[in-house]
């Protein structure tokens, strides 16, 4: 059996009435413009404090980074610049006048674009992994991109968890109730393919050492996870990573 018959997923659609308000409510979002989001971010730095962990100290050399998933760029103001930083989004208005954007190196709107010739010592994503329909393809290709001793350090939130399904409903959900008379769980369906426990999976099936925490009393009673991963299996990475872009 192949382990990821179930990928590539496809994205449940969304009605009509909460596809009209997407965009601008995604931008909102993203930006912390209202009461709830504003303190779903402050949660969520716990995410991007565990994924800047590694040069929170100078590193004594110049590290590259490639983010996945940059949004509008707020991982980097965690991080001190320690060497070129390159990004995959595929929302250019997300980040499109943003100050942070000169420190950027190569925007891509697909990790496909990245070079094959390419090699980071870093390699970081924030509530990103949830979203992809094809999460094995995209983790394999990070492990080609990374250079010899070099890490994926991947934060996600604890999608599937019963504490992280009260959080979002206590919170960004009623507030999107109450603005909207809509349903949030429509919209997190749509969003949020993949549960916490494949994202592990998918992981731990290409990466020989992955280590990991939880911002809560553990996994299954946490509101986000990180994701340390080194020493990449290079031979299922190829397998899959679908370079030549076959199906």
């Amino acid at each position: 059996m192949h382990p990821f018959e179930h990928f590539p997923k496809t994205r449940p659609p969304l009605p009509r009435e909460i596809e009209e308000i997407y965009s601008t409510h995604y931008k909102s979002n993203r930006d912390g413009d209202t009461t709830a989001a504003s303190m779903a971010q402050r949660l969520e730095a716990w995410m991007h404090r565990k994924v800047a962990a590694d040069i929170a100290r100078p590193p004594g050399r110049p590290l590259s980074t490639l983010e996945v998933g940059a949004g509008t760029l707020n991982q980097l103001q965690h991080e001190p610049e320690v060497g070129p930083y390159d990004i995959v989004e595929p929302f250019t208005s997300l980040y499109a006048g943003s100050p942070r954007l000169a420190r950027v190196r190569h925007v891509y709107g697909d990790i496909a674009q990245v070079p094959e010739s390419e090699r980071y010592d870093r390699i970081t994503s924030v509530a990103t992994f949830e979203h992809i329909l094809n999460l094995p393809e995209l983790v394999a290709r990070c492990g080609l991109l990374l250079a010899k001793g070099g890490s994926l350090r991947a934060a996600i939130p604890s999608e599937g968890t019963v504490l992280w399904a009260l959080g979002w409903k206590c919170t960004t959900g009623l507030e999107f109730r109450m603005k909207y008379g809509l349903d949030y769980g429509l919209l997190m369906k749509h969003e949020h393919v993949n549960s916490a426990r494949e994202i592990r999976e998918v992981l731990e099936f290409f990466f020989a050492d992955v280590r990991s925490s939880a911002f809560g009393l553990a996994k299954p009673l946490s509101l986000y996870q990180f994701y340390e991963c080194r020493e990449p299996k290079l031979d299922r990475c190829a397998q899959h990573a679908n370079l030549d872009g076959a199906a």
